[in-house]
């Protein structure tokens, strides 16, 4: 054997070890950078452009036209998501729900998150502009705006209502959809934006209540921190009415068949109910009527979820069908 066997063992063994770290050290900062973007508030665009783009269509539309659009909608609601983290890393280190967020772990820093941002930002506006055309790109760069100036740098801070106004960025994909298929706007499209601005309240306030001890931490005025039970529960029904209401005004302006009219009433019932049955428990708690209830936000906030999935599920349905 070799005297020098051992050590080129070791050797060998050193640098596979440093092989491996490099490898994880890659893959925790493209996590990181993919964490930034917030993966999960992507469900939403892709819940409320695709269905859209078929009922532009009024059948199948172009398959390349759908990848291009939902490509560039990805970057543009990646760069709102990432500006977000960077203007509320001071708050994200209170609140315990977002206390591993990158910026907060120092996976990346402030300044590789704002440029990520802007990089972002300035791709999807190119890509929008070279595939789709200069409507959609320029709604598209408007919701980044939109979400990151109006919500979270002017309301956010700043008032209780911060969601319900700070919500219309992201009803802006249900225009994105439409603009990008037929390159203009319509009734049907607006009646859906105005759904999803009624579906945000009750969707987000239901969260807000579960963790409302961060918020208090942190002096955001959500409504869900700052109000009671009882009272968030009241708006949460209100908004539900609102929202299956708008719902059912799709059905005249866009024509809407059968399968559409069912979906809207029966999952909209559901979702109100769910809403009511939230207020009541929060009534009852806070009466002391009975003991042990609870009024389980995250219900409702699933609920809501799951409501709208299928309400545009049914959109994208409803013009292939004959009926």
């Amino acid at each position: 054997m070799s005297m020098t066997s051992h050590p080129e063992r070791a050797s060998a063994a050193g640098h596979a070890d440093t092989v491996r770290t490099g490898r994880r050290g890659v893959r925790r900062t493209i996590a990181a950078y993919v964490a930034l973007t917030k993966p999960r508030v992507l469900e939403l665009l892709l819940v409320s452009t695709i269905p859209v783009m078929f009922l532009a269509a009024q059948g199948l539309p172009n398959l390349w036209l759908v990848l291009a659009t939902v490509i560039g909608g990805s970057l543009s609601a990646g760069s709102a998501a990432s500006f977000n983290m960077y203007l509320d890393r001071d708050i994200d280190r209170v609140m315990k729900r977002t206390q591993n967020r990158p910026l907060v772990t120092g996976e990346v820093t402030p300044r590789e998150t704002l440029i990520f941002s802007w990089v972002l930002a300035v791709v999807q506006a190119v890509w929008l502009l070279a595939f789709t055309n200069v409507l959609t790109a320029f709604l598209s760069s408007f919701a980044i705006f939109f979400y990151v100036v109006i919500y979270t740098m002017l309301l956010k801070r700043h008032t209780e209502q911060n969601i319900v106004w700070g919500g219309i960025a992201g009803c802006f994909p249900v225009l994105i959809g439409w603009t990008a298929v037929t390159n203009s706007l319509a009734w049907a499209p607006f009646v859906l934006f105005v759904l999803v601005f009624l579906w945000t309240p009750p969707h987000y306030w239901p969260l807000s209540m579960k963790y409302a001890g961060d918020y208090d931490e942190t002096d955001v005025p959500m409504l869900g921190a700052t109000r009671s039970g009882a009272q968030v529960g009241l708006q949460v029904v209100l908004y539900a009415w609102a929202t299956v209401a708008c719902s059912l005004l799709l059905i005249p302006v866009a024509q809407m068949g059968l399968v559409y009219s069912a979906c809207a009433v029966v999952f909209g019932g559901w979702f109100i109910y769910e809403s009511h049955r939230m207020y009541t428990m929060s009534v009852r708690a806070e009466a002391g009527v009975e003991r042990g209830s609870e009024a389980r936000p995250m219900r409702v906030f699933h609920a809501s979820i799951t409501y709208l999935t299928l309400v545009f599920l049914a959109v994208a349905v409803d013009p292939l069908l004959p009926f």
